[in-house]
């Protein structure tokens, strides 16, 4: 079970020990920004926030401190810094950190204070928005992917609901056409209006479809995917979040990284895409393997076999058994009614009820409608975090 830390240092090999030493756990590093941390806090849901001090900084670094807890006084604090200078130990805790963290602990002696703390933490009250996001992701392009988005944002939108459909797959573009709508505001856009993200912006500047459906996508002046921080995924998550009921999102063939790693574990449902091919299958196992010896958090992953023919193996059973996911569906080739649906830029809403590509989409979205909702909390955040690292 993963879970998200914050953390602040101007010395940047600092962050990337931290990181590696309380894997799998997300730890997001932020600036020194007072209004930045509350906010990746609070849309995070993070209680613990690491902040590291040294002796040119360490009067601007305390008060940071002292201003987080001012602000937010259910949040811990601990310092990071040189053992050897016991002036950042003493400053550090009469700014209010909870305790220290010397550079070049070792991980368990790490992890057990970490343990420590979480078990006398409070609740920190999370920004309300959206638990609700669906991701179709797959470790190559897949263009049809898309056509799988569209149908399932346009299936949730008829159902009363707000959605919003981010398409960054490979190739990009797919959903647009489809949909037939022109690129407006972009991705990328949406990062850099990050403070600026209303509703009156929503309807003004993102691209909609009749039905209601927004549509977010890739420009060609805009960073990659794994070029964006996991801190401005989180924070725009926490943005549009309070704006819309679901999210869905496409992100076949975009490489693994520690920004689409970040992505899936906000999301409640993850449909893995794949087809029969053995060159399909093989690149995305490898894939899923690395997920696995990293610690991924996997239990919301089904598989999802496209152009999926009965009669050639590997069955959907057998690929359910060698990817160890459960079965989220199959679809069947129909290549005259996707083409149809590609190019007459209405969505798939003329789709025939008898269409066996229909009928597939239709139990799948049954799934989504299931599944792709407000993930069950069971224990709370603090108690899993306890026996994760316990």
């Amino acid at each position: 079970m993963e879970h998200t830390f914050i953390v602040y240092s101007a010395n940047q090999q600092d962050v990337e020990w931290l990181q590696s030493t309380l894997l799998p756990h997300q730890v997001l590093s932020v600036d020194d920004r007072l209004d930045a941390i509350l906010a990746l806090s609070d849309t995070a849901g993070a209680s613990l926030v690491f902040i590291g001090l040294d002796q040119q900084n360490m009067t601007s670094q305390c008060s940071l401190i002292e201003g987080l807890l001012a602000a937010r006084p259910l949040l811990t604090v601990v310092g990071m810094g040189d053992g050897m200078d016991n002036q950042l130990v003493i400053n550090a805790m009469r700014a209010g950190a909870r305790d220290f963290i010397v550079y070049g602990m070792r991980n368990k002696e790490v992890l057990g204070l970490v343990r420590r703390l979480t078990q006398r933490l409070p609740m920190v009250p999370q920004q309300q928005s959206t638990d609700s996001i669906s991701l179709i992701y797959s470790a190559q392009p897949e263009p049809d992917a898309a056509l799988v988005a569209v149908y399932l944002a346009e299936g949730r939108q008829k159902k009363g609901q707000r959605v919003l459909l981010i398409d960054l797959g490979r190739p990009e573009g797919e959903s647009l056409n489809m949909l037939g709508l022109e690129q407006g505001f972009t991705f990328g856009d949406a990062l850099r209006n990050l403070r600026r993200l209303d509703s009156s912006m929503i309807e003004s500047a993102f691209s909609q479809h009749h039905s209601g459906l927004c549509v977010l996508t890739r420009g060609e002046d805009d960073p990659e995917y794994h070029d964006v921080a996991s801190t401005e995924l989180y924070l725009l998550k926490g943005a549009l979040g309070q704006h819309f009921d679901h999210i869905i999102i496409n992100l076949a063939g975009q490489h693994d990284s520690e920004q689409v790693r970040a992505l899936v574990g906000m999301c409640q449902q993850v449909y893995w895409y794949v087809d029969q091919s053995v060159s399909c299958c093989k690149r995305n196992l490898r894939l899923l393997h690395r997920w696995r010896d990293a610690g991924v958090r996997l239990e919301h992953i089904a598989l999802l076999v496209d152009g999926y023919i009965r009669q050639i193996a590997p069955d959907a059973h057998t690929l359910s058994t060698s990817f160890e996911l459960p079965l989220a569906g199959t679809l069947p080739p129909s290549p005259a009614s996707r083409l149809k649906a590609k190019n007459n830029g209405q969505g798939l809403s003329q789709l025939s009820s008898g269409d066996a590509l229909g009928r597939a989409l239709k139990s799948l979205l049954e799934h989504e409608i299931k599944h792709g909702g407000r993930r069950k909390e069971g224990k709370g955040w603090i108690r899993r975090m306890v026996e994760a690292i316990s």
